[in-house]
């Protein structure tokens, strides 16, 4: 795959490779940004030791991550907004050894300890001598992202070479005839995985990749690049749909080959209003967690969409991908059985980082194949693919232990209300007892109308103790809606 990308610099040298603040940069450029750092790696870090990089809103940043990438050692992103702590303890999990900065290290100052070496990358030369690729094997890192974890603690996920080569693999397999005329949006920050497909694939085929800029509206931005730049390829978290939506009147896309979705649950209404926008293109429901890199299940939106409480299916695995479902103990389930999706195959991580008991954890073997437990529930229909029905842990007990799936809250309250905006959240009050609470996006209607609806489609224990109509959701750095933070705002009215 290295070798894919050093060829794609070569016969693509005049053709563009990103559209950053306004600027168009060639192959060319990039190559030789790539090179110099890559170069300069070699001889700054010849064990290939991981290597922090800055993942500011720069051309400099992805061509920092293709040079790192290129000299064999693993890259971890790492926001400049971040607190020191969690800087911190990244730095010491991953075992980084110094940092490169496409911004002024004046910057920094509140993210990365003093400790770690850092480098400016405009600091590093530009060199006339030839660029010898390294040996990369399928075992050697090529870059480790960190997720939120249980415990407070970020959460150290390695992928290997081997893992993104067999994720490229099953990529392309799925028919995407991507050329250097293809444009690619990129909406992701760096420490979210579907960032890697947004940049890496494009650049492998000589295509030019558009980044939404950092600052403004995320979703206007993405409105102006999709619309202004003729944007022919994108992957999105659904999320962005529910803020486009009210300009769906007004947008049309016809440039537009291929729409993904990816990140969270797609509901099949807003796909197929979508679709109305975006004529010209195939809209695919794609999926897949940090852990078997990027993402390993597909759907095609065409014709009659396949869903479960609105939610658009999640298809069948791709290439180099097996999938099992079992229920609680472990056992494979039958057709048509909900339980746990769990994944193998060569985009499968070898494992979390310093985190013994999360991996005994995560992972377990079935006739001697390895297996990620997704906490992902899913069933698999007679045409062999399968229904998402929601998180895991989207299930919960209440009022004396009866099992409610919130999306099901959540599908009756959404039919109702037609908003896509809607989450429900069960925290633990004082007595320790999980309470629903129903959160409507922009909802100008009586919350009282929507109870009355609930309570004839659901028994009474799985109504909400509460609905909040709120103007916007709060929304996390990568665009997914952000339920963390609603169930912080109950328990900050609570307290207060």
């Amino acid at each position: 795959m290295i070798r894919q990308l050093q060829h794609s610099f070569s016969v693509n040298a005049t053709h563009s490779a990103f559209y950053i603040h306004g600027t168009f940069y060639t192959y060319a450029q990039l190559a030789q940004r790539a090179h110099a750092i890559a170069k300069w790696l070699q001889l700054q870090n010849p064990h290939r030791k991981p290597v922090g990089i800055i993942a500011a809103d720069e051309f400099d940043t992805y061509a920092s991550l293709c040079g790192i990438l290129l000299s064999g050692a693993p890259y971890v992103p790492i926001l400049p907004d971040y607190p020191k702590d969690r800087s911190q303890s990244i730095i010491e999990q991953a075992g980084i050894v110094i940092v490169l900065s496409p911004i002024p290290a004046s910057s920094l100052v509140n993210t990365i300890p003093t400790a770690i070496p850092m480098v400016e990358t405009n600091s590093i030369p530009v060199s006339n001598e030839e660029f010898i690729l390294p040996e990369i094997s399928n075992t050697d890192l090529a870059y480790i992202l960190f997720t939120s974890g249980s415990t407070g603690k970020p959460k150290g996920v390695p992928l290997t070479h081997g893992n993104l080569s067999a994720f490229m693999d099953s990529f392309f397999a799925l028919g995407y005839d991507i050329t250097p005329n293809d444009r690619f949006l990129q909406m992701f920050d760096l420490t979210f995985d579907l960032s890697v497909m947004s940049y890496l694939a494009p650049l492998l085929k000589g295509a030019c990749v558009y980044p939404v800029p950092v600052e403004g509206m995320k979703y206007m931005s993405i409105y102006t690049l999709l619309e202004d730049q003729e944007i022919t390829f994108s992957l999105m978290v659904p999320s962005m749909l529910s803020y486009l939506r009210p300009y769906f009147e007004d947008i049309n896309l016809p440039k537009l080959r291929h729409s993904l979705f990816c990140g969270e649950a797609l509901y099949a209404d807003i796909a197929a209003e979508w679709q109305q926008c975006v004529p010209n293109a195939l809209i695919q429901n794609v999926y897949g967690p940090t852990e078997a890199t990027i993402f390993c299940l597909t759907y095609d939106c065409v014709g009659t969409i396949k869903q479960y409480n609105g939610m658009v299916c999640i298809g069948k695995p791709m290439k180099n991908v097996g999938t099992l479902v079992v229920n609680d103990e472990n056992k494979p389930v039958g057709e048509g059985d909900k339980g746990e999706l769990c994944l193998s195959g060569g985009q499968v991580t070898p494992g979390y980082i310093n985190n013994p008991e999360k991996n005994a954890e995560a992972f377990f073997i079935h006739n001697n194949e390895r297996y990620y437990r997704t906490g992902d529930i899913v069933y698999a229909d007679a045409d062999g693919d399968y229904m998402y029905c929601g998180r895991a842990d989207y299930q919960v007990k209440v009022k004396g232990g009866f099992r409610v799936e919130l999306n099901e809250v959540e599908a009756h309250a959404r039919n109702y209300t037609q908003l896509s905006g809607v989450a429900a959240v069960a925290p633990v009050n004082a007595m320790g007892i999980a309470q629903i609470h129903l959160y409507l996006e922009g909802f100008n209607g009586d919350t009282t109308e929507v109870y009355a609806y609930l309570k004839t489609q659901m028994p009474d224990y799985m109504l909400p103790e509460q609905i909040v109509s709120i103007e916007m959701f709060p929304l996390n750095s990568n665009g997914k809606v952000d339920r963390k933070a609603l169930t912080n705002w109950l328990s900050q009215a609570a307290n207060s």
